[in-house]
């Protein structure tokens, strides 16, 4: 019994093996014409097996490539698309950049200081004071995301400082709505259930319930049947 490990890897592993193997045939086929109808039909054959490749763009000229390398390059076939070569295929793009940021306050980010380098370049101090007053207003808002206890203005100011170097100093940092869950809850409708009985209203003696239309003191409406009552 033969086993996969005993045999030749997968090129492309998306592909299987038996659509391997039929590509490795197709460089035994001597006869051009015959090589090249076996090929349009294993290309069909690859992109009815992986539908999703449809989504990507120029998804058939992909298809003739992986032909290409799935035969080392050595299958010769008309292609309807330029035919790769190893070196482009081994092409990789250049690595983006990854910024290395280390903010000195993790709560606030490293765009907060990037704003701040803006604010200390603006030589217009109306822009200046709007920069400042902008910054410490985030920070209030930043700070009570993570706090559950509110924020005094000279600790936001006092972090300013440490920032700008005391260059920036704001002058109204605006007022931040602390988030209690619970006084959310206790300013929401309460339902039905916790609305105020509207059949209960101001009346006279006895404390009982009065029906609507119905004077304070008196009994409940016992003629539950409509009878007339002479």
């Amino acid at each position: 019994m033969e086993y996969n490990t005993g045999r030749p890897g997968l090129i492309i592993r998306e592909y299987g093996r038996h659509i391997q193997n039929m590509v490795k045939h197709l460089l035994t086929i001597e006869d051009r014409n015959q090589r090249q109808r076996q090929a349009n039909y294993i290309v069909e054959l690859m992109g009815f097996l992986n539908p999703h490749l449809k989504t990507i763009e120029d998804y058939r000229q992909k298809l003739w490539d992986h032909l290409f390398l799935i035969t080392d390059f050595k299958l010769d076939v008309d292609s309807p698309y330029p035919i790769p070569t190893r070196e482009e295929m081994a092409a990789r793009p250049d690595p983006l950049p990854y910024p290395k940021r280390h903010p000195r306050y993790s709560h606030l980010g490293k765009h907060l200081e990037l704003v701040i380098d803006k604010a200390l370049q603006e030589e217009d101090q109306n822009k200046r004071q709007g920069f400042a007053n902008t910054i410490a207003y985030y920070m209030k808002l930043a700070y009570n995301t993570w706090h559950k206890d509110a924020v005094h203005d000279d600790a936001i100011q006092q972090e300013m400082a440490n920032l700008t170097k005391g260059q920036l100093e704001f002058n109204n940092s605006g007022y931040v709505k602390q988030y209690r869950p619970s006084q959310d809850r206790e300013n929401q409708p309460q339902g039905r259930y916790g609305r105020q009985n509207r059949y209960k209203r101001g009346g006279g003696g006895g404390g009982q319930q009065s029906q609507p239309g119905q004077g304070g003191g008196g009994k409940r409406n016992n003629n539950k049947y409509g009878k007339k009552r002479y």
